[in-house]
């Protein structure tokens, strides 16, 4: 059945994030903003119908979900990324971000390294300091366009930094890398030379554009489940955050227990039942839901991408792989990171996410959201082009001096 992406939803005065709190952000009026990772799109039908139904039936105490909850579950893994998952294995804290947090506490102590692949969303970075523990960064080289591991610096950093516990974005946000099968073995294959542990962040699997495929981390090779702590949520794909619900995965008896002490010991218990809701209705009717959604996100991507190249030569695309977050790279402005960051928010009136948030290797760049109307997002590149027009002298200075821009 055909589906609306079309149709712009007003979500001013919902108290959202990314609409309403410009001001106590400190950010000008007149924003557009496409910064925070949510989606300006309705969520899936058959996940608003259940929880219509579940809102009429008035009841919202202490939920446990049975069987059929799992086997949902267990059947959309199998089935998109050929991993068979256990019942056993399963924890169902609020969210991602808070089972990165119970990871880090569960697994290492105080003044332990552990180790990030920057630039990359930034509550990874304070999931570690945050909790007393050493940040260790390998940040990822961009050359030729795309961003690849330094494999070398990766080993160096685990010994020489006493690393024990390695945080995977896959696919990645903000570089919207979807990583390889080898690029993941290589990875794993280190972190079990040297006894370091994996907490892989893949909620953002189930957007990965063609041409590529996601591997979960688990799976690459056997002797990884027994390393790794998986964390996946409908949240991204089905656009349900708010409703605060993430799907953990750990094989490892041991591993479970510790993360369940810090679990318990962090006072939680029962999953939201509005989250469960959405996430069973998500996975078992809403598939072609998300691959119409893919193919118009990917239809953003492409819109992007000629207009990028037609329009604005002086703002580079690092082309997505996956996610529906774009990196793109003004450093052919020649601007510092404040004076692009005001150029952004002033003269382009647009809100996004300021690269060097994420760490290492983010400056000169800004993380846009394209998931969002075909229309809002021409209005949010025009108003960059109509911006960057009253710069004539940089965007000149960028097609003369491109090669040392960008050598």
């Amino acid at each position: 059945m055909p589906y609306d992406f079309d149709t712009v939803v007003d979500r001013r005065n919902t108290n959202s994030l990314k609409h309403d709190r410009a001001a106590s952000r400190g950010k000008p009026a007149g924003l557009l903003p496409l910064w925070v990772a949510d989606m300006d799109f309705s969520t899936a039908p058959c996940v608003v119908a259940a929880l219509e139904n579940r809102v009429r039936h008035g009841i919202f105490g202490y939920t446990e979900p049975g069987d059929e909850y799992f086997n949902v579950l267990r059947d959309w893994f199998a089935r998109r990324f050929g991993w068979e998952i256990q019942l056993e294995w399963l924890v169902k804290p609020p969210g991602v971000v808070p089972a990165i947090n119970l990871a880090v506490k569960a697994f290492t102590s105080p003044g332990d390294g552990v180790l990030v692949q920057q630039p990359v969303y930034y509550p990874f970075s304070a999931a570690v300091t945050g909790n007393g523990r050493r940040l260790v960064v390998n940040e990822l080289a961009l050359t030729d366009g795309a961003y690849t591991i330094d494999f070398e610096d990766f080993e160096r950093k685990i010994q020489d930094e006493n690393v024990k516990l390695f945080i995977l974005c896959s696919p990645h946000n903000p570089l919207g890398r979807v990583w390889t099968k080898a690029e993941l073995a290589r990875l794993g294959d280190i972190c079990l030379k040297h006894g370091v542990l994996v907490v892989s962040d893949e909620i953002h699997a189930d957007i990965v554009y063609p041409g590529h495929t996601h591997h979960v981390f688990a799976k690459v090779r056997p002797a990884f489940a027994d390393i790794t702590i998986t964390c996946t949520s409908p949240g991204k794909a089905f656009n349900v955050a708010g409703l605060q619900l993430a799907n953990v995965f750990i094989a490892n008896e041991a591993l479970r227990q510790a993360f369940l002490h810090e679990f318990a010991a962090a006072g939680f218990s029962q999953a939201g039942v509005m989250g469960l809701t959405a996430c069973e209705a998500a996975y078992k009717d809403g598939e072609d839901w998300l691959e119409a959604l893919k193919a118009y996100l990917y239809g953003n991507v492409e819109y992007v991408r000629a207009f990028l190249r037609d329009e604005l030569p002086a703002v580079r695309l690092i082309e997505p792989e996956g996610t529906y977050l774009v990196w793109l790279d003004f450093r052919g402005l020649g601007l510092s990171d404040k004076a692009l960051d005001d150029f952004i928010l002033h003269k382009a009136k647009l809100w996004l996410s300021d690269g060097p948030v994420f760490g290492a290797g983010g400056g000169g760049f800004q993380r846009m959201n394209i998931a969002c109307p075909r229309v809002v997002l021409a209005d949010a590149l025009g108003r960059l082009k109509r911006a960057l027009d009253g710069m004539w002298w940089r965007s000149y200075r960028y097609l003369l001096n491109v090669k040392d821009v960008y050598p």
